[in-house]
């Protein structure tokens, strides 16, 4: 007997360190596969925690465009992606217009060559040798959009658009927009035809300042013809604001595959310019009423306090 108890000792040490290896073991096991199951879950986004993303205050429209710019009374209140370089579209056709306005007399004749007829896009149908007075290629090609019009106008002013687009991109330089070229006069599509938020607004806020420019953008309808009357066009205005917000000076719209749809809306209400600058948004027009009845709306409560 006495020898039992020294063998059962024994026996018990022996056994000992093999559980707690076995005790180690299994906590190490479930430690490491807690980290298994939380990284699994990290990665497969499922975090019990709630994140919410911080808003930039002066983005209130995250989505609205690819690039937007909202300015009341010249001060820049909203913005994204200002500076951001994006195809304009038609919205090109305010530096043209500023050039022809800068460079001709209203009533000058402008003889349609054979490069109208290969213009594409929205067109006025202007024909070979027709004759039209700048005011009216004008009126096409703010209201209507024409390109046929721009470049007729573009041969009239530079002799060819080739050299019409080299004086576009020196106006650029003398304006001091870093980060806008031209390629065409009339917007189509091109690597090379580009500007930004920004830029645009600051163009537009240059073209705005001559009267006559500021008056056609205003106009939502208008009859123009050739010189001998042969020939009547009805110009319709593209930019649907009109109808949608009480206010609109214009300006102007633009759309083609890359650019998507382009806007540059002004709008006045009780002394207070709203300029909103859009940049392929999906939804301009539903966009642009938000954000113009938005900024409208602040600028009003900021007077009522003073």
């Amino acid at each position: 007997m006495r020898f039992i108890v020294p063998i059962l000792i024994i026996i018990f040490l022996s056994v000992q360190p093999y559980s707690a290896f076995s005790a180690n073991s299994s906590t190490k096991k479930n430690s490491t596969s807690s980290k298994a199951k939380a990284s699994s879950s990290k990665k497969k986004g499922t975090s019990t925690k709630s994140t919410t993303p911080s808003l930039n205050k002066n983005d209130p429209f995250p989505r609205a465009a690819a690039s937007y710019l909202v300015q009341v009374d010249g001060k820049t209140v909203w913005s994204h992606n200002a500076d951001n370089r994006l195809p304009i579209a038609s919205i090109t056709k305010i530096m043209t217009a500023l050039l022809v306005l800068e460079n001709c007399q209203l009533d000058e004749i402008v003889t349609a060559g054979k490069s109208v007829q290969q213009e594409t896009g929205t067109r006025l149908g202007l024909r070979p040798g027709d004759k039209m007075t700048v005011r009216d290629l004008l009126s096409a090609a703010l209201i209507k959009s024409a390109c046929d019009a721009c470049v007729a106008l573009a041969d009239h002013v530079g002799g060819s658009e080739t050299e019409f687009v080299k004086m576009m991109n020196k106006r650029v330089s003398e304006l001091g927009l870093l980060n806008t070229h031209f390629q065409n006069a009339a917007g189509h599509d091109n690597i090379e035809n580009y500007s930004t938020a920004n830029d645009v607004a600051a163009l537009a806020k240059t073209a705005l300042k001559n009267p006559i420019f500021a008056g056609t953008v205003s106009i939502t309808s208008k009859t123009i013809t050739t010189v001998s009357g042969n020939r009547k066009f009805l110009l319709k205005n593209t930019n649907e604001m009109f109808e949608r917000v009480e206010g609109i000076k214009g300006v102007k719209t633009g759309y083609t595959p890359q650019a998507g749809k382009c806007l540059v809306s002004l709008a006045e209400r009780n002394g207070t310019d709203v300029l909103l600058v859009l940049l392929n948004s999906p939804r301009r027009w539903e966009t642009a009423d938000k954000m113009l009845e938005k900024a409208l709306a602040a600028a009003a409560i900021k007077t009522a306090q003073r």
